[in-house]
């Protein structure tokens, strides 16, 4: 029987649509392009609880699935709107259904937040691009999440904020110069979350396009000298997503075949479904 997955979108309507003008498909979309790649057969449904009045399923309804995801999501887990503690509850449901789940970025904070934990803006700055120098950590390094990573490596990411305090019972599992957890498994209620700070679903093409989107101010923050520097580094990242090969750009920018590989690049997403799914 094919396995059957639920992606839930953090973004709003509006931050989706923006997102779809630009790169062709919605972060959910994106994300499970990158699972169908994995596992072919599954069957994948999207749910946005951003969205007022989303049909969005109980702790009954979530028993019906064999793992839950979560996307990124230009939204800011510690403001208390609507379209945040909608996320927040179903988050909760997720727990309380006991189906295992993982998260990229937003997931991972609003999996913090809804086990008992802190997110706040990252007093390190903003990581963009790619994460550098996540290394697992002790308990990393004997966690499945991590099986196969190196001792330290990159991977694309793209945050401000950075969780800050974990709930009860959870465990770092990777770090970085910038935030002190980039992976972390989190247990409660009856549920199981693994989940990362940076973004192992992303191609290099969907890293573009996010960059080039927010080039300017990215220019005014200093990551780049210019709008003319941000365009190159844009298509930098397209020739390697169109070639992974080709040695002088992976040399320029630092990065090796857990980037540039996508099997290696979606490690953590491959081990979640082998050690908590069962494919």
């Amino acid at each position: 029987m094919a396995l059957r997955f639920l992606i839930i979108e953090g973004n709003t309507r509006t931050a989706r649509d923006r997102y779809a003008a630009a790169y062709g498909r919605m972060p959910s979309e994106s994300y499970a392009t990158a699972l169908q790649e994995i596992v072919a057969d599954a069957v994948l449904d999207l749910a946005f609880p951003a969205d007022e009045g989303a049909n969005l399923p109980g702790s009954q309804g979530l028993a019906a699935y064999d793992a839950v995801f979560v996307t990124g999501s230009a939204l800011n887990v510690y403001d208390a709107e609507p379209a945040v503690t909608r996320q927040l509850d179903l988050m909760r449901a997720v727990f309380d259904s006991g189906v295992p789940a993982f998260g990229s970025c937003w997931g991972l904070q609003l999996a913090t937040v809804a086990a008992g934990g802190e997110v706040r803006p990252n007093p390190r700055g903003r990581e963009i691009g790619f994460a550098r120098n996540i290394a697992p950590t002790v308990a990393g390094r004997e966690h499945p999440l991590m099986a196969g990573r190196p001792p330290a490596f990159a991977a694309p990411a793209s945050h401000i904020d950075t969780v800050t305090a974990l709930p009860a019972g959870a465990v770092v599992l990777a770090s970085n110069a910038i935030s002190e957890v980039q992976a972390a498994e989190i247990r409660h209620g009856n549920g199981v979350f693994w989940g990362v700070q940076y973004h192992p679903e992303y191609t290099l093409a969907e890293l573009a396009s996010l960059i080039e989107r927010r080039a300017k101010p990215l220019a005014a923050e200093g990551f780049f000298a210019s709008i003319e520097d941000a365009a190159s580094y844009v298509a930098d990242l397209r020739a390697l997503d169109a070639d992974p090969s080709r040695t002088d750009l992976a040399w320029r920018h630092g990065l090796d075949a857990e980037t540039l590989d996508p099997i290696l690049r979606r490690r953590e997403l491959r081990n979640f479904i082998e050690h908590q799914v069962g494919r």
